[in-house]
């Protein structure tokens, strides 16, 4: 256990943060898999901003890397634009 305030404290941001960063990480991940799962491209164009939109205030957070939010954007936005 730790002995300082600071580390005590420390230890309470950090279980608060982490529980918060995996539920918005889980909310995205559900929300792409939805947006992979739609077969309707009106639908599928009116989510693609949202998730996008998502993804981009998580890679800001540093929930999830840049990188990783450019890439699932780059893919949804050709899985999007190649419906029927």
């Amino acid at each position: 256990m730790a002995n300082h305030k600071s580390s005590i404290k420390r230890i309470r941001q950090t279980s608060a943060r982490r529980l918060r960063n995996r539920y918005y990480a889980k909310t995205a991940r559900n929300a792409v898999k939805v947006l992979r799962a739609t077969e309707d491209k009106n639908e599928a164009q009116a989510l693609f901003p949202k998730v996008c939109s998502m993804l981009d205030r998580l890679a800001k957070k540093n929930v999830i890397h840049k990188n990783k939010a450019g890439n699932l954007k780059s893919k949804l936005a050709k899985r999007v634009n190649a419906l029927a």
